[in-house]
């Protein structure tokens, strides 16, 4: 009579920790408000589709410098910050997080259970907002790169954003500090930098994986298409072992002021 009652609590003890931890960043770290704010940023990408049939070249040409400038190096960046700050920094700054630091599942899987919670969330509305926006632009063929290299920003990204969300509980001004001044000003004139930047390499992925992409898109010094690929996985389980590494060593009481 009573294996009724014990089954379900002997399953709930095997269930692995690292899938309760992705439901609980499904449920309570990405509230409706949260999820609004990533779909109207990703919206954004066909706001630039529109735009680039205003531009008297190709398609191909006119979507791909639209693409790599306002998709890659604004859209992306901040409907992923959206998701990434969502993912941790937002609890920390609440002080909910130390609930989930207490706890006696090891930092390793908070850190990849919020990760894979975080880039699930921008691989459902970012990528397929900047693949749209390929065919709405008129240019297919750029639809395949585009995702696939919107999809590694948001991979990288989410990682990095974990790791700021791990060293300050300002995560999100930090993080646009990150994006706006470091990657985008100082990579654009340093390529030690854009080596190590996620929108770099994105555009990179995305130029390197387009049949002829304007010449003004090609940047020396940087791995382009799968090497950039492969650069980027590894920017992120760096972030990612860092963030373990990190959390172990925070020190969480209350919110933030």
């Amino acid at each position: 009579m009573s294996a009724p009652t014990v089954e379900p609590a002997v399953g709930r003890r095997l269930r692995p920790r690292l899938v309760a931890i992705v439901e609980y960043t499904w449920r309570s770290c990405l509230p409706p408000r949260r999820w609004a704010a990533i779909v109207a940023a990703s919206v954004g990408a066909l706001f630039f589709a529109v735009l680039s049939r205003a531009v008297d070249r190709p398609a191909d040409d006119a979507f791909a410098n639209v693409a790599a400038e306002g998709i890659l190096g604004l859209v992306v960046p901040v409907a992923v910050l959206v998701a990434g700050d969502a993912v941790l920094g937002a609890e920390v700054r609440s002080g909910t997080f130390l609930f989930t630091w207490m706890s006696p599942t090891p930092t390793w899987q908070i850190v990849l259970g919020r990760w894979i919670g975080g880039v699930s969330v921008a691989l459902v509305t970012v990528v397929p907002a900047c693949a749209l926006a390929a065919i709405v632009a008129g240019s297919s063929s750029s639809a395949v790169p585009l995702a696939v290299a919107s999809a590694m920003a948001a991979v990288s990204y989410v990682a990095l954003f974990i790791l700021i969300g791990c060293l300050t509980r300002r995560t999100a001004v930090w993080s646009l500090a990150v994006v706006f001044l470091v990657e985008r000003l100082l990579g654009a004139a340093l390529t030690g930098i854009a080596q190590l930047s996620p929108t770099w390499e994105s555009r990179a992925i995305f130029v390197g994986l387009l049949d002829d992409p304007p010449s003004r898109l090609l940047r020396g010094g940087i791995p382009a298409g799968g090497a950039a690929i492969g650069r980027l996985a590894v920017i992120a389980v760096v972030a990612l072992v860092l963030s373990s590494w990190r959390m172990r060593h925070m020190k969480l009481s209350g919110p933030a002021d």
